[in-house]
């Protein structure tokens, strides 16, 4: 066997063995070595077989499927009124968590939202043209009570055109024309902290969207449309359809001690 067989039997073997819950360090490792193979085969180095057999070594496969974090829609009422919407500050907040809950927008397309892309179509308010991860375009209906929240902080800000979300300064006042994902991993932060949401992020407002949408009776192909999806299997796993845990399907099996009283 050569060089290049031996090494990828070795490296699969390697990955096999310490698969056990270590599948992205072994894959991030792989990746870089795989890189460094075509970096070689192009200066030189490296033959080009031998490259292409280091090129094929298989990563460590990922068994299972990631649980996320999805917000009931109480919960999400919880999160709003969290907020306390008589500062500046406070009508930013209320805005920046109405548009991650109800549009489900990701932190770098909030960031990047202007007030021109706020559009009507077909009678009905939407964010135009968004172009997202992956360069894809979508257009994203806005319902009534986030466009509420959005029109209440562009009064009180004296925003008319540019980016719709600007940072504040301590003493309330608008500071720069931009706004950081940072700043939005704060307010999620502190909000959640507030309403004893543990270990909430911004991107599980997304999922809350998604779910909430197919709670609501959502077909799967428009919440994909939303959410900009190219895959409909992500759009699963963002509704955690495959796994329900609340009223879980173990939940009542007939095992379950009688309740006090009717023994």
């Amino acid at each position: 066997m050569g060089t290049a067989g031996t090494f990828a039997t070795g490296s699969a073997e390697t990955s096999a063995g310490l698969s056990n819950g270590s599948e992205s360090p072994i894959n991030l490792r792989l990746a870089a070595v795989r890189r460094l193979a075509y970096e070689a085969a192009d200066c030189g180095l490296l033959s080009a077989d031998l490259a292409a057999g280091i090129r094929r070594v298989k990563g460590a496969k990922r068994l299972g499927v990631h649980v996320g974090n999805w917000l009931t829609a109480e919960q999400g009422k919880r999160l709003l009124l969290a907020v306390d919407d008589t500062s500046l500050r406070g009508k930013r907040d209320y805005a920046t968590l109405a548009i991650l809950l109800g549009c489900g927008l990701r932190r770098a397309e909030l960031t990047a939202l202007r007030v021109e892309d706020l559009q009507q179509r077909e009678e009905h308010w939407v964010i135009a043209d968004l172009v997202g991860k992956g360069g894809h375009m979508r257009t994203i209906p806005v319902p009534d009570w986030v466009k509420d929240g959005i029109d209440t902080w562009k009064t009180a800000a004296g925003i008319t055109a540019g980016t719709l979300l600007r940072s504040t300064n301590k003493a309330g006042r608008i500071w720069g024309t931009g706004f950081s994902p940072k700043v939005i991993w704060e307010v999620v932060k502190e909000k959640a902290k507030e309403c004893e949401l543990p270990s909430l992020a911004p991107h599980d407002l997304r999922r809350t969207r998604a779910r909430l949408c197919h709670q609501s009776g959502g077909e799967l192909e428009q919440i994909q449309f939303l959410l900009g999806h190219v895959s409909v299997q992500t759009t699963e796993r963002y509704l955690g359809c495959k796994q329900r845990f609340r009223n879980a399907v173990n939940d009542r099996i007939g095992l379950e001690p009688d309740p006090l009283g009717t023994q």
